[in-house]
Parts: structure tokens; C-alpha cells; sequence
């Protein structure tokens, strides 16, 4: 750790100073990380953590069980440590979800000490978000003082996509704490020397791995960009940044594939099916599912895509995407190629601080754009809220970039760079809006103008550095202006989001909530099952006679019932009701063995590619041979009756 103090005009802009303010000592005006922390920045910091927290918590409650799928799994881990180690969906232990377990692990141990209800589930998430912001304010303010590492954590906040899944339970909460965790490690392993950076990378590969046990495959798409900073601008020698990496990648294995080589050993008839899968294998799920089939649209058994015809180059700007992430993606853009630019003509990546610099902009750099055009191209199963992975790098080149482009104020490019940055904000967040039928559409030509104002006075205001007095007045408003233009939309659907309940499968932020089927007490895929208190009687009766107190297909049909009754609900065919568990054999076994009550009739789609019919087959064996009975709307077949015929 640098202990060097910065000069007092580190942290922020002071207009009055000499053009020539980036001195030769420092190209690029690129100094050492801020040393003693002021009583203003301690305020600062600590109003945007608390804020965050604030429009994070506001009316968490009307989520109710938010993702029921995740909800179930996390009761289940809380019921049972198998479950709890495979991510099984049940705690009698039939089959996982389809991702490994990590994103499950604190809300089952939440769970587990405060009992189950919402704020159990989510309130974690929200402390996600909160430790998020601050990592990311933490590691911008390194490198780029106090000041930047606020902007980037407010952007960061403020992100739609962002905040939602912050008060949700889907594995990106974990996920995006973890790769900004990873990243800050980055950064200390770039700025330390020995066997203190080799430390630091471990951990940061560590973390990674970590982020596989979350949502597998898509954390490797920062790898190529954070090797790639270490191995340009670490401050040990080639050969040792090479080894560095090599024990940082096995850290990073370790982390992930000790779980696979457990699950992989562990004898199938003892642990739960692997869901999403269609051969109960986790390598399957790994590379098929979660892997490739991503990417190609070879998705065996999936369903539920409603973005598999939008690829291209523009996805992230169309649709619902574009109000999620993309508000501020342009802005991050320009601001990275300025700051390219900047770093290269200063030749600033010469000294220790414009290396570190650099650094940090190749790993947010990458994982912007590599990240992006993953999202952008693949032809698999894509939904809006994956876009909350580009927050953090975002966030950071906008709050790097805009303190970069003023401190060479007196360099033409970098003014016009951070102009066309924020016309660009202000320009973008009013198209999306534009077509936004919701209270903020009026809003399109007034943040234009005000991006526009923003941008003429901030280049007035480092260009005229003489008149100070004027400077003094009209940089605060130029700030002011510039934030409101380029935040304010942003915000608006932030603050809307918290407004109203999400729950379900697929979400969107902002004052509309499209595309997500509302609970319903015949269930299907996407729809969650809302039970009456009928049914929840019948489940709960008797119900520690029985291994499950019930059966049905699809994870949501049985999610409402399990956290509803507080009983164990087999989910037949998994999440998508495609997997070939349990077979018609193996159930027909358990009913005969009187492990099962109920059977649950509930709608669903079946218009898969490929998967299993073995739970069509269960169904209509049951419908053929038990006698149903319709309680609050569903159907319940009594599987301990003996069956009429077959």
C-alpha cells in the first residue's frame, strides 16, 4: 500500500489553479492514492452509503418472496445442510436449481437464524449492494481521489438494473459483489510489490471462483481483461507477473471446482438431481446449460426467452435493455477513449501512477466491452437483469474518465471528451425516456438542454482560469447541471422501482414493470403460485407422514406451495419442467412407497427445445389413475388412494 499523501488539489477540481496545474512531475496529473481521509469526505462517503441503503430498504416488503424459485432454495437450505451444500430446491432433497449454490448460501443462513420471511431473503441483498458501492468507491478513489470514487459509487447506485437485483435474490446480487470485490483486489495487487501483490491476486482469483459458484461461466468473461492489467502494469518483474497469474488462475480453480469435484464424487443416489440438466451432471449444467448453450442457443430443455431474436450490435440500447444499463454507456465509451488517449499522449503509464491507472482502466475496460458484446451476440437464453454485471465497470470509467478529463482541463481533447460525454448522457437518457409512457417522458428536451448548459459552463469554466470569482459561481452550477442530466432518469426509475412489487421469474426496473406474469393460483413457468388457505390445509395435514407433501411440475408451480405451507414440494421437471427427474419408474416408486401426498395440477409450457418428457408422462399417468379434487383453484390428486387402475 502507497502511503504517499496527495496535494491538496487531488480530490477535486480547483479552476483557479494554473493551466499547467497536470505539472510535469505528473503526467497526465495523474498523483499517488489520497492519504489522510477529511472530515467533508468521511460526510460524503457516509451520505452515500446510508442513502443507498435508504432507496434500497424503502418498501422491500411488497417484493414478498421476490424470486420464489431462489426464495424456496434458500428455505430449503435452512431446513437441511444437504440441501444447503447442493442448492436443492427441497429440503427432502429431489433436485437443485440450476445454478451451484453460493448465491443461496446467506439467504439460507439469514434463514436459518432469523426465520423465513422477505426481509430474511432480500435484506441481504441489499447489504450487497450497499458493500458493492463501497468496494467500488474504495478501489476509484486509489487511483483517482475521493471525488471520483464518490461519482462512481453514486452512478453505481443509481444504476436501475442494478438496485433491483440489490433488492432481489437472483444470483447477480453476488455475483456483482464479487467481481467488484475481484477487481478491488486488482488494483491493491497492482499497486503492491512481492509477495503482498502475489497475496492480493490470490484473493482476487479466489473471488472469481467464488463468482463461478454463483452463475458459472459468465464471471470468466473478466479474466482475459484483469490478467491482461496485471501482466501490462503490475510492479514486479515479467517472469513473476506470469507465475503470479499462473497461481492466481489456480486459486481461482480451486475455488470453483473443489464443488464440482464434491459433486461429481458424491454418489448420485445420495444427493439431489442436478437441475438443468439433462443427464444429472454438473459438468453438463456447467459447459451445456450455463456454458455454450448460452452463447449458441443450444439450450436443451430451456424455455422462456423472450430476447432470443434481438442479437446485435445494438441490444443493449433497445428494448427494455436500454432502460436497465444502457443510460450512461455512451458516456462511459467517450470517457474511456479519452482517457486512452490522455494516458497515451502524457505518456502518463510511464510513472507508478499512471501504470496503476492504467491498469484499472483496462479492467473496467474489458469488462465493459467484453461483457457487452457477450450480452450483445449471444443467441442462448438472455434476460434484461443479466445487465447488471456492466454496472460496476460503468460506473467506474464515467467516475475515472470525468476526473482524468478535467485534471488535462487544459488539454483540448480531454475538455471536449468530458462535453461530448455529457451531452451524450443528457442526449441519451431523453431518447430512452421518449418512449417511456410513464410520468418522466417530458423529460427528454429538458435534460438535453440542461447536458448541453452543463457542458458549455464546465468548458467556460476551465478555459476562462482567470476570472476566478466567475469560476467559483459557475463551476458548482456546471457540476450540478451536468449530474442532473446525465442522473436524473437513471434515478427516476431507480427511486419508481422501489415504488412497486417485482416478483417472478423475469423483472425490469423503472416506473412499468413488462413482461413478468403475475402470481396466480394455477402457476406455470414463469408465473408463481399464490395457494389459498384450502389448499395450504390440505399440505400441512399429516404432512411429516410424508417425504413431500406434494408434487408438481415446474419449480414456480411448487414455490408458492413450499413457502406457503412450510412442507417440502417436489418440483417435478425442475425449473423449466424439462428434466428428466424424477422418471415415471422412480415416481410411480414413491408413491408406491408412500413418500408422496398430493399431485398438483398446474398450467405450463412445454414448448422446449428438446428435454425431457418424463414429466408429461407423470402427469398424465396420474390424471389417468388418481381422482382429482379442485381446492382454491388447483387440482389436488390424493396419490395414497389407491390408484383405479395402471
Amino acid at each position: 500500500m502507497m502511503s504517499t499523501r496527495a496535494p491538496a488539489s487531488e480530490d477535486g477540481p480547483h479552476p483557479h489553479n494554473s493551466r499547467q496545474s497536470a505539472t510535469k512531475s505528473h503526467p497526465g496529473g495523474l498523483h499517488a492514492a489520497p492519504g489522510r481521509t477529511r472530515p467533508l469526505d468521511r460526510l460524503l462517503l457516509a451520505t452515500l452509503l446510508v442513502g443507498t441503503g435508504m432507496l434500497y430498504l424503502w418498501n422491500l416488503g411488497a417484493n414478498g418472496w421476490a424470486n420464489a424459485y431462489y426464495s424456496a432454495a434458500a428455505q430449503a437450505g435452512a431446513q437441511d445442510w444437504t440441501a444447503f451444500l447442493f442448492g436443492s430446491f427441497d429440503w427432502a432433497n429431489s433436485i437443485t436449481v440450476d445454478k451451484p449454490p453460493a448465491s443461496l448460501w446467506i439467504p439460507a443462513l439469514s434463514v436459518r437464524f432469523f426465520g423465513l420471511n422477505t426481509y430474511s431473503v432480500l435484506v441481504p441483498q441489499v447489504l450487497m449492494g450497499i458493500a458493492s458501492v463501497f468496494l467500488l468507491y474504495a478501489t476509484v478513489t486509489r487511483v483517482a481521489g475521493r471525488r471520483a470514487g464518490l461519482l462512481a459509487g453514486l452512478v453505481l447506485a443509481l444504476t436501475p438494473v442494478a438496485l433491483l437485483m440489490f433488492r432481489y435474490n437472483n444470483p447477480e446480487a453476488l455475483l456483482v459483489l464479487l467481481m467488484t470485490a475481484a477487481a478491488y483486489c486488482l488494483l491493491r495487487a497492482l499497486q503492491a510489490i512481492g509477495g503482498r501483490a502475489l497475496s492480493w491476486l490470490l484473493l482476487a482469483g479466489a473471488l472469481l471462483g467464488l463468482g463461478f459458484l454463483t452463475k458459472q461461466m459468465q464471471v470468466f468473461l473478466v479474466v482475459p481483461g484483469f490478467a491482461a492489467a496485471y501482466l501490462l502494469t503490475a510492479r514486479v518483474r515479467w517472469g513473476q507477473r506470469v507465475l503470479h497469474l499462473l497461481a492466481a488462475g489456480a486459486a481461482m480453480a480451486v475455488a470453483a471446482g473443489r464443488w464440482l469435484v464434491l459433486v461429481e464424487l458424491w454418489p448420485a443416489a445420495t444427493r439431489p438431481y442436478i437441475g438443468g440438466s439433462q443427464t444429472n451432471s454438473i459438468l453438463e449444467l456447467t459447459f451445456g446449460y450455463n456454458g455454450l448453450g448460452r452463447l449458441n442457443g443450444d439450450l436443451v430443455g430451456s424455455v422462456g426467452n423472450p430476447n432470443r431474436r434481438t442479437p446485435g450490435a445494438w441490444r443493449l440500447f433497445t428494448g427494455n435493455f436500454s432502460t436497465q444499463i444502457s443510460w450512461l454507456i455512451p458516456a462511459a465509451l467517450i470517457l474511456l477513449a479519452g482517457t486512452i488517449w490522455i494516458l497515451w499522449g502524457t505518456r502518463a503509464w510511464r510513472n507508478r501512477p499512471g501504470r496503476e491507472f492504467l491498469g484499472l482502466v483496462i479492467a473496467y475496460g474489458t469488462w465493459l466491452v467484453g461483457t457487452g458484446l457477450v450480452f450483445s451476440f449471444m443467441q442462448g437464453t438472455i434476460h434484461h437483469y443479466y445487465s447488471a454485471a456492466l454496472a460496476p465497470p460503468v460506473a467506474a470509467l464515467v467516475g475515472m474518465g470525468a476526473w482524468l478529463m478535467w485534471k488535462n482541463r487544459n488539454r483540448p481533447v480531454a475538455m471536449l471528451a468530458l462535453a461530448a460525454s455529457i451531452v451524450a448522457a443528457g442526449y441519451w437518457a431523453g431518447a430512452v425516456v421518449e418512449h417511456d409512457p410513464t410520468f418522466i417522458r417530458s423529460w427528454a428536451d429538458e435534460l438535453l438542454l440542461l447536458s448541453v448548459a452543463g457542458a458549455l459552463l464546465l468548458l467556460a469554466c476551465a478555459w476562462w482560469p482567470r476570472k476566478r470569482s466567475a469560476v467559483r459561481f459557475l463551476l458548482p452550477v456546471a457540476v450540478a447541471l451536468s449530474l442532473v442530466a446525465a442522473l436524473a432518469a437513471p434515478a427516476a426509475y431507480s427511486v419508481a422501482t422501489t415504488l412497486g412489487a417485482r416478483t417472478g421469474a423475469l423483472v425490469l426496473a423503472g416506473p412499468v414493470e413488462q413482461g413478468t406474469p403475475p402470481a396466480q393460483p394455477g402457476g406455470g413457468l414463469l408465473r408463481v403460485t399464490v395457494p389459498g388457505p384450502g389448499a395450504l390445509e390440505m399440505l400441512r395435514a399429516d404432512a411429516g407422514d410424508y417425504r413431500w407433501a406434494a408434487a408438481t411440475t415446474g419449480a414456480n408451480n411448487a414455490a408458492g406451495y413450499q413457502l406457503g405451507a412450510g412442507v417440502p414440494v417436489m418440483p417435478v421437471g425442475g425449473f423449466n419442467g424439462t428434466d428428466p427427474y424424477p422418471t415415471l419408474a422412480q415416481f410411480k416408486e414413491y408413491v408406491a412407497a408412500g413418500q408422496i401426498h398430493y399431485w398438483i395440477t398446474g398450467r405450463i409450457s412445454h414448448e422446449a427445445n428438446g428435454g425431457s418428457k418424463e414429466p408429461l408422462l407423470i402427469r398424465d399417468w396420474v390424471e389417468a389413475n388418481f381422482t382429482g379434487n379442485k381446492v382454491d383453484g388447483s387440482v389436488f390428486y390424493d396419490l395414497t388412494v389407491p390408484p383405479s387402475g395402471g
